[in-house]
């Protein structure tokens, strides 16, 4: 690489960066944003995945995958994170292409811009439906499956405003637990990503 060529990419670095800081430091407080969020979540976005396909979608998964060890959690994780490196993805293309992740993707695609994603979790953190491609299969590490669904029915998490890698956008999520409508009870968890510059 030529000297002019390093200081171009570095120039590229450093406005990136700037762009990036400057996003961060103009970042709402969640406080400014939580409650709107946490209303819209639980007053609309939830009855979309209250649908019986994305419930029985759920139960067929939990029954699935009762039993699973850590160690083929991890190893189906690191499949679906390498995965995401290649062209080739039929562990991804299978999920997506499924009629509750299609459900899904007509739901965030007719939200406005609001919505960014819309992942669902079975009662063991990993993705039983996707609007989107995601960064990880299981999300059980994460926020968003154990401030919901470990916590109890009426569970709900804002997470803060961020630059999320699988959108590439600027967004919050705000995360629920599901509930199986028959009983009542909690058989996994959703995250919505929403994009507060265009929810009103």
């Amino acid at each position: 690489m030529t000297l002019l060529s390093k200081i171009g990419a570095l120039g590229v670095l450093l406005a990136w960066g700037g762009l990036a800081a400057a996003q961060s430091a103009d970042a709402p407080a969640k406080e400014e944003f939580a409650d709107k969020v946490r209303v819209l979540a639980e007053t609309e976005l939830l009855s979309w995945v209250e649908d019986p396909i994305i419930i029985d979608a759920i139960r067929e998964q939990n029954i699935r995958n009762e039993g699973m060890t850590n160690e083929e959690v991890d190893r189906l994780d690191k499949a679906w994170r390498a995965e995401r490196k290649t062209s080739h993805k039929p562990m991804i293309w299978d999920l997506l292409d499924r009629l509750h992740s299609i459900l899904l993707r007509d739901r965030r695609e007719g939200s406005d811009g609001v919505v960014t994603e819309i992942i669902v979790m079975d009662r063991y953190g990993l993705n039983a439906a996707i609007s989107d491609e995601t960064s990880d299969f299981y999300q059980g590490d994460e926020a968003k499956y154990q401030e919901t669904y470990l916590i109890g029915s009426d569970a709900v998490h804002v997470g803060d405003y961020e630059y999320d890698d699988s959108t590439q956008k600027w967004q919050t999520q705000v995360s629920l637990t599901v509930n199986d409508p028959e009983n009542g009870e909690p058989i996994g968890a959703v995250t919505f990503g929403i994009d507060l510059s265009v929810l009103k």
